[in-house]
C-alpha cells in the first residue's frame, strides 16, 4: 500500500465519475459548462496517470482531451463516438483496477471491490458535477431550477448506493472471517486503528447523506445560490470519505 495508490484511485474514479455524471445534465447548461468539466475531467487523469500509469484510463484521457477541445467548435456527428469511448474506456478502467487490486481475495470480496470503485466514482462524480452546476446559475441565471434538481437526485441515488454497498462489504468480511486469517475487520473497527473506518462513515456516508438531503430540501424552494453553498460542503465531505475508504481498502482489503 502507498499514498500514491489511494490519489491514484481517488483521482481516476473522481475524473471518470464527473465525466459520466455529465450525461444526466440537460443541453441548457451550454457548451462552456461541459467543457468547463471536461477540462477538470482531464486534468484530474492526467494526475492520476502521473502517479500511475494505465494504458485503459490512457484511452479514456485521450478522447477526453479530444472532447474538450471540440466540444462547440467542430466533430460534431463525432462526438457520440468520442463520449462512448470516454465512458467505456473510464468504466472498463475502474472495473479492471478494481480486478487488480482484489485479484488474490475470495470471490464476494472481488465483487463488492467492483462495486465499490463504480459507486464511488457515481458518488464523486455527482457530488462535484451538482456543486458546480449550482455555481453555474451565477453564469447563466435563466436555467431551469429543475436541471440542479434533477442532479441532486441522481446525487441522492448514487449515495444509496454506495452505503449499500459498504454495508455489504462490512457484512460479507465479518461474516466471512475465520480464525488463521489474521486480525478480522471487527477487531479492526473496534481498534484504535477503527478511527479511519468511523470517519469515513461519519465524513463519507452520514454527512454526504444528510447534506444531499438539504440541498434537495433547498433546491425545491428555488434557493439555488444555498442548494451550492451546501453541496461544497457536501462535495468535500464526499471528497473526505473516499479518500479514507481508498485507504481503509488498501490496508484491510475490505472494500468501504
Amino acid at each position: 500500500m502507498s499514498l500514491s495508490t489511494v490519489l491514484f484511485l481517488f483521482l481516476a474514479h473522481l475524473g471518470v465519475g464527473i465525466v459520466c455524471t455529465l450525461l444526466f445534465v440537460g443541453r441548457e447548461a451550454g457548451v462552456k459548462f461541459f467543457r468547463f468539466n471536461a477540462g477538470l475531467a482531464a486534468i484530474l487523469l492526467a494526475v492520476a496517470l502521473a502517479f500511475q500509469f494505465d494504458p485503459v484510463l490512457a484511452v479514456a484521457e485521450a478522447a477526453l482531451v479530444l472532447y474538450w477541445a471540440t466540444v462547440g467548435r467542430m466533430l460534431a456527428r463525432a462526438r457520440p463516438l468520442i463520449v462512448a469511448v470516454i465512458i467505456g474506456a473510464g468504466l472498463t478502467a475502474i472495473v479492471l483496477q478494481a480486478l487488480t487490486v482484489s485479484a488474490a481475495w475470495s470471490l464476494p470480496a472481488r465483487a463488492l471491490t467492483v462495486a465499490s470503485f463504480l459507486s464511488s466514482a457515481a458518488l464523486l462524480g455527482g457530488a462535484c458535477t451538482a456543486m458546480i452546476l449550482g455555481h453555474w446559475y451565477l453564469v447563466i441565471p435563466s436555467m431551469e431550477v429543475g436541471l440542479l434538481q434533477s442532479i441532486v437526485k441522481l446525487h441522492m441515488a448514487s449515495m444509496v448506493v454506495r452505503v449499500a454497498v459498504v454495508a455489504a462489504a462490512v457484512f460479507v468480511a465479518i461474516a466471512t472471517w475465520e480464525p488463521g486469517m489474521g486480525p478480522s475487520f471487527r477487531y479492526y473497527i473496534t481498534s484504535v486503528s477503527g478511527i479511519f473506518f468511523w470517519q469515513r462513515v461519519l465524513f463519507g456516508l452520514f454527512g454526504p447523506g444528510l447534506l444531499s438531503y438539504l440541498t434537495w430540501e433547498t433546491a425545491k424552494i428555488r434557493s439555488t445560490q444555498s442548494a451550492t453553498g451546501i453541496l461544497y460542503v457536501d462535495f468535500f465531505t464526499v471528497v473526505v470519505g473516499e479518500v479514507l475508504a481508498k485507504y481503509i481498502l488498501l490496508a484491510t482489503h475490505v472494500a468501504v
